[in-house]
């Protein structure tokens, strides 16, 4: 399975691809970062950032797209940002038919390094190992794509399968009988 990575945000959006299977070798195809200027205007940046993706999926064509879940910080501005920068890469997927899947922080930090509360630094680590690179993909950002790619791979394509099998498994549920009045 080959996925897409991306680590939404408006000044750095970190995107990787990574090509495995549960179980076997990965491989890093490519790894960089999408950025804007802080100064340019939001709707411009907003652009930057989908024609960067854009780029990636024409090059990469991932069958999937993992991106980091937005989750509430302190700063209003940033997790605005970061949600807007969320929301391009989820268009830009699912405007090719890819489909996309959203993993907490916490979750890729635990599939990854085996624990949920890993700094960036155990994070770079630990995808620097699995992936088997000379050095650490930088910046952080670029790491956290690759990371969410490989929890993607690891534990996301096991949960579809189960859903899958589970949906399989269930018989249809039959619609209720209408009421009958005479």
């Amino acid at each position: 399975m080959r996925v897409l990575g991306v680590d939404p945000g408006l000044t750095r959006c970190g995107v990787g691809v990574v090509e495995g299977a549960p179980g076997r070798p990965l491989r890093m195809l490519g790894v960089g970062v999408v950025r804007t200027p802080a100064d340019q205007d939001v709707p411009l940046r907003l652009l930057a950032v989908e024609q960067g993706l854009e780029r990636w999926l024409d090059e990469y064509q991932p069958e999937l797209v993992a991106i980091e879940r937005v989750f509430a910080q302190h700063n209003v501005s940033t997790v605005m940002g970061t949600a807007q920068a969320s929301a391009v890469a989820m268009l830009c997927a699912t405007r090719r038919g890819i489909p996309v899947a959203l993993h907490t922080p916490s979750e890729v930090k635990a599939a990854v390094t085996g624990s949920g509360r890993a700094d960036k630094a155990q994070v770079t680590a630990m995808v620097t190992r699995l992936l088997r690179l000379a050095e650490p993909p930088k910046p952080a950002d670029a790491a956290d794509a690759l990371a969410l790619a490989i929890c993607h791979i690891w534990r996301g394509s096991a949960s579809d399968k189960i859903a899958a099998a589970l949906a399989r498994s269930t018989p249809p549920r039959s619609t209720p009988a209408k009421e009958y009045r005479p």
